[in-house]
């Protein structure tokens, strides 16, 4: 029988296999902090994107450590996206995935539930990790509109400053 340090244990492994899809944490090590002028260039692209299709959206850009690094609303912005952007992209930072990959656990139920009980794991879609010479040096976060429309977004401000695949 298994001790109850033990029995989280186990329950914290699983959780985090339900979360990834039964497959390994993003291998990517943590690198040095986004610069506040990739931060800009990243959001830049993702309102851009977010004009192109008339959706009022609110971007976060943040460091490893999920600690703002650039904030942007557009007007007319619902004001409840303004916590949900930064608790978006500090959930990719930290789980070094995309919160899409929490709204899928969760959507397939069983398992996935336990993503429930992961301190800021943002189950919505709309937040991507930024990754530069292998490392995820921060994430992007975008809310306002549905999760599909923000994680739009979110993939247009990090394509924008990531380097494409080796």
């Amino acid at each position: 029988m298994l001790s109850r340090p033990a029995k989280f244990l186990v329950a914290l492994a699983l959780a985090f296999c339900a979360v990834s899809g039964g497959s390994q944490m993003m291998p990517n090590p943590y690198g040095p902090p986004v610069s506040v002028d990739t931060a800009k260039k990243a959001a830049a692209a993702a309102l851009d994107q977010a004009r192109k299709n008339n959706w009022k959206m609110a971007v976060a850009v943040v460091d490893p450590n999920g600690d703002l690094v650039y904030y942007e609303k557009m007007d007319n912005t619902q004001l409840g996206s303004a916590q949900v952007s930064i608790g978006k992209a500090r959930s990719a930072a930290r789980f070094k995935r995309p919160t899409k990959a929490f709204q899928d656990g969760l959507a397939a139920g069983g398992a996935g539930l336990r993503i429930l009980g992961l301190e800021g794991a943002v189950p919505l879609e709309g937040g991507i990790p930024i990754v530069l010479d292998g490392k995820v040096v921060g994430a992007i976060g975008v809310s306002g509109d549905t999760s599909e429309n923000d994680g739009v977004c979110a993939q247009a401000g990090a394509k924008s400053v990531m380097e494409p695949p080796k």
